[in-house]
């Protein structure tokens, strides 16, 4: 199954996510099928391909609980209905 998740990016103490559609079965910093954004929680900063997004998840990938709780607040703060499964 295709999942939706963060792989962890960046330096010791200071992270940063990229936003990817990997396989269920990879490991966390794997290699991905496709990266669809990234994000930074220290600066709160969201970046995503939302088509990409919709793409995956129409086609039955699931985000993580992570992941999830971000797109609904990419898509409070851009207005539209929130892209979950």
């Amino acid at each position: 199954m295709v999942k939706i998740r963060l792989k962890r990016v960046g330096s010791k103490k200071a992270p940063h996510y990229r936003v990817v559609a990997v396989d269920g079965r990879t490991r966390r910093d794997g290699k991905p099928l496709e990266e669809l954004g990234y994000y930074n929680p220290q600066s709160k900063e969201l970046k995503l391909d939302q088509e990409a997004v919709q793409r995956w998840m129409k086609n039955g990938a699931q985000p993580s609980d992570t992941v999830a709780s971000l797109l609904r607040k990419a898509a409070a703060a851009a207005g539209a209905p929130a892209a979950t499964a």
